[in-house]
């Protein structure tokens, strides 16, 4: 695991899809599960770091695509921890709905997954105030229809899952193709711009910790947010 700040780390060497750790007292959070084949590395590093899969109290999923609940099934079994997503992307994670997909696509694959339950819905707005001190849960769809970002004020951190992507070290856009509403993404994009966040932690790409509010505003201008 690669430290990002005190509390707060990020998984290394997972193929697609980034996923962190947050550590408080009452044990861990992690936010995203990369692929199916992550979950073995992700409990490793854990247990490298001193922590027990059963320290893993709560998953939050940003929302349900493969490269970000691929390990959620295996992670739920080994930790028993809690899942938390919005009610949009419950649906996808619990196997009632397939993925959804752009409607411009000509033959968009339909992914559909065995369920996995989801134990606590999240809307705009809610903070878990046990999470890093107050974790604010934000509605940001577009990418995924209940895309949710989350937000630590005091910290000024921001996890932005796939609203952003950051490859290799510029911020761009989610994949057109793998995105349902891009104008509802980049209108999603204005709204983390007015936060100023000092970290911003992507779903694809390294952390950002440098001037950062100003490149999050700059890059929000260049694509019309």
């Amino acid at each position: 695991m690669e430290q990002i700040i005190p509390g707060l780390f990020t998984f290394t060497g997972l193929m697609a899809g980034r996923a962190y750790v947050i550590e408080d007292g009452d044990g861990l959070t992690l936010i995203d599960t990369s692929i199916t084949s992550a979950g073995p590395k992700i409990l490793q590093q854990l247990a490298a770091a001193g922590h027990q899969a059963a320290a893993v109290k709560r998953i939050l999923i940003t929302h349900a695509h493969p490269d970000h609940v691929g390990s959620l099934p295996f992670l739920q079994e080994k930790t028993r921890a809690q899942v938390l997503s919005s009610a949009l992307e419950a649906e996808v994670i619990e196997g009632k709905m397939a993925v959804p997909r752009r409607a411009t696509n000509p033959r968009p694959p339909v992914t559909k997954y065995p369920g996995s339950p989801v134990d606590q819905i999240l809307s705009d707005g809610d903070v878990l105030e046990g999470v890093m001190g107050g974790l604010k849960a934000i509605f940001t769809p577009g990418h995924a229809p209940g895309h949710l970002s989350f937000w630590q004020p005091e910290k000024k951190v921001l996890f932005c899952g796939d609203v952003i992507f950051r490859i290799p070290t510029n911020m761009c856009l989610p994949f057109a193709m793998l995105t349902v509403d891009m104008a509802e993404n980049i209108r999603s994009i204005g709204r983390l711009t007015n936060l100023n966040p000092d970290i911003i932690c992507f779903g694809h790409g390294k952390p950002l910790r440098q001037n950062t509010a100003i490149a999050l505003r700059g890059f929000g201008q260049k694509v019309g947010a």
